[in-house]
């Protein structure tokens, strides 16, 4: 309560300690950020793989001479992650801010939001650049996840982009081009992403737990990267889920321990299962898969990992691996319409023992 006894020529500069105080405070814990935020490349130089596309994006930055973009791949390949690591290098972090609109289509994919969000932003003059960037005469609208838009609003925005292209470039995100409509992809650089080889992406997966002081054991980040299948933004997270586990109980993160996190079945039970195939037992067969839906496994992920197992068994023909992939289909899309778990991985396991003891 000292303040109260100071002289009046000294409060503002107590104010101004006070706010400097308060801004302080406001900035957001790190801990609390997602690593995939805190992680995310900052600018072109820093992305993982997809060099090709790097190449050509970097070539354009120096000619500043960017054309509507489309970008397209599996998930978490680092479609998004590219295209703001540009807007930073082309306009700066803070100049980003008001040159740069960012829109989830799947949240708002209706052509009201084309119409008004985008348009107004699209028309709207360039702002004052900054001269440490290269800042050319134009503003970025980034539609993401854009396979959500609908045919109409889609329609839409291929009439925005040819109005206004002088003082704005589009870039389109989705996971599948073949939902967007030809007219709006002709008018777009195409650029394919790929999955991360299995190397980079456990390089990258290593260099997070090393920054984050997470002990892990041999195994267990490729155990993290493998149950990702590509998608680097998963196996950060299930990195940063998997953390706080071993922080809590104070030891080292290993294979089985990812598994148990992302729900990936063991592989002794799916080897259980394979072996029981030789079995013309029904009732153990029941008991088998009684045991497995106890567990709590999803059958859709037994199903699969059962599959790519089977597709690797030796000791089946290749007639018999197409039967039961076949059947596996079946019992796939029966799951999907909503069927019963437990009858049709019963049902499942009795057609396949039927086909493995086939000749």
């Amino acid at each position: 309560m000292d303040f109260f006894g100071k002289p009046k020529s000294d409060q503002s500069s107590t104010a101004t300690a006070k706010n400097g105080k308060a801004a302080e405070t406001a900035k957001p814990d790190e801990r609390l950020v997602p690593w995939v935020e805190k992680y995310r490349p900052k600018n072109i130089d820093d992305i993982t793989a997809q060099e090709e596309v790097v190449q050509v994006l970097r070539k354009s930055l120096e000619t500043k001479n960017l054309p509507h973009l489309l970008f397209y791949g599996p998930p978490g390949t680092g479609k998004t992650s590219t295209i703001l690591a540009l807007t930073r290098d082309m306009y700066g972090p803070e100049a980003a801010k008001t040159r740069v609109l960012e829109l989830n289509a799947s949240d708002e994919r209706g052509i009201s939001v084309v119409r008004e969000k985008v348009k107004t932003f699209a028309r709207a003059v360039v702002s004052q650049a900054d001269a440490r960037y290269p800042s050319p005469p134009y503003k970025i609208v980034i539609l993401d996840e854009a396979d959500s838009m609908t045919t109409d609003a889609q329609a839409a925005l291929r009439r925005i982009i040819e109005k206004y292209s002088r003082i704005t470039r589009f870039c389109l995100i989705c996971n599948y081009v073949s939902r967007i409509i030809e007219p709006l992809a002709s008018r777009c650089t195409k650029f394919r992403f790929k999955s991360l080889p299995r190397d980079q992406a456990v390089a990258r997966v290593e260099h997070v737990a090393q920054l984050e002081s997470v002990n892990c054991r041999e195994g267990a980040v490729g155990a993290l990267v493998d149950c990702a299948a590509g998608d680097l933004r998963r196996a950060i997270m299930s990195l940063q889920s998997a953390a706080r586990m071993v922080h809590g109980g104070g030891g080292a993160l290993d294979a089985d321990m990812v598994a148990e996190l992302v729900g990936v079945v063991p592989a002794a039970v799916i080897e259980s299962l394979r072996v029981a195939w030789n079995s013309a037992d029904a009732s153990a067969l029941r008991v088998i898969v009684d045991e497995l839906i106890y567990s709590g496994y999803p059958a859709s992920q037994v199903l699969a990992q059962l599959h790519d197992r089977a597709m690797e068994d030796q000791q089946l023909g290749s007639l018999q691996k197409a039967k039961i992939a076949l059947m596996m289909a079946t019992v796939d899309k029966a799951l999907c319409d909503g069927a019963d778990e437990q009858l049709q991985l019963l049902d499942m396991m009795m057609q396949a023992s039927r086909i493995a003891q086939s000749a």
